[in-house]
C-alpha cells in the first residue's frame, strides 16, 4: 500500500501491549478531555468526541471513566487543561518523525521530547522540518474478518484510496474529507471500523537497513511510549526480510 511505513504496520500490532499497560487508556482519556473541551459534551454536535467515546469503548474503558473524562473537558468536573502539539524531527538517515501530543505542561513535555531524540541518534527540530513529507488522511483499521471483495465493493466506492495488508489487520487510507462517508459506508454494509481517524502518511518512504532501521524503530517506539504522545508517524520502511533478520539479532 503506498503511503504507510513498516512503523505504522508495527505500531498496531503493538497496541495490545500498550492495552495490557494501561497506556492506551491514558491515550483515550485525553482525546476524550480534549475532544470535549474544544467541541462541547453533546455527542450529536460533537463528532470527535463522539468517536473518542466509540474508541474508548471499544477498548472496553469503563462508563464511569469515559464519563468523568468528558466531563474534565466540559468543566463539570476539575482537571488537567491539555493543549495540542505537534512535534516535528529527523532521525537516522534522514529518516522524517511527526509526534502528536497532549500536555498539560508544554516546557516539561517539549524537554522530555527532545531527549528521546537525541537518545536515539536524532533531534527535535522546529515546526516545518518534517512536516512536509507527509500527507494528511484518513485512516481506518477493519479486522481480517473482512473480505478483500468488501473493501472493494464499500470503501474503495465510497472513497477510500488504499488499502493495506497488516498481518491480522487491513489498514485503509481515505482523502481526508472522505473519511465520515467511508466510515459510514463500511457501517452500513456491516462492518465495524476497529479505529478511524486522521493520520499523516509519508509521501515517499525511505528503506532502511541494518543499525539505521534498529535506530529508527527504537526511536519512533520510544516516541511513543511517552505519556503525552498521542500518535507518532515516520518515512521510513524495513522490509519484511530486514525484521526478521533484526529481531533474529535481538
Amino acid at each position: 500500500m503506498s503511503g504507510h511505513s513498516k512503523w505504522a504496520t508495527i505500531k498496531h500490532k503493538k497496541g495490545a501491549l500498550d492495552a495490557k499497560r494501561g497506556k492506551l487508556f491514558t491515550k483515550l482519556i485525553r482525546e476524550i478531555t480534549v475532544a470535549a473541551r474544544m467541541g462541547g459534551g453533546d455527542l450529536s454536535g460533537n463528532p470527535r468526541l463522539r468517536k473518542a467515546i466509540a474508541d474508548a469503548r471499544g477498548q472496553a474503558m469503563p462508563n464511569d471513566t469515559i464519563k468523568r473524562a468528558a466531563q474534565r473537558g466540559t468543566g463539570e468536573i476539575e482537571g488537567a487543561a491539555y493543549e495540542e502539539i505537534v512535534y516535528e524531527g529527523t532521525g537516522p538517515a534522514g529518516t522524517l518523525f511527526l509526534a502528536e501530543a497532549m500536555t498539560d505542561n508544554r516546557n516539561r513535555t517539549v524537554a522530555e521530547i527532545r531527549k528521546v531524540f537525541e537518545k536515539h541518534n536524532g533531534l527535535l527540530g522546529s515546526a516545518g522540518t518534517a512536516g512536509w513529507a507527509f500527507d494528511r488522511k484518513g485512516s481506518i483499521t477493519l479486522g481480517r474478518d473482512t473480505t478483500e471483495d468488501q473493501l472493494m465493493e464499500l470503501a474503495v466506492a465510497a472513497g477510500a484510496e488504499d488499502y493495506q495488508d497488516a498481518g491480522d489487520e487491513w489498514i485503509l487510507t481515505t482523502p481526508s474529507d472522505a473519511l465520515g462517508v467511508v466510515v459510514d459506508a463500511l457501517e452500513k454494509g456491516g462492518i465495524k471500523a476497529k479505529s478511524s481517524g486522521l493520520a499523516y502518511i509519508p509521501k515517499i518512504k525511505k528503506p532502511l537497513t541494518g543499525r539505521d532501521a534498529q535506530v529508527a524503530l527504537h526511536l519512533a517506539e520510544a516516541l511513543d511510549d511517552h505519556d503525552d504522545v498521542q500518535n507518532v508517524y515516520a518515512d521510513f520502511d524495513v522490509s519484511d526480510e530486514e525484521l526478521a533478520n533484526l529481531e533474529t539479532a535481538g
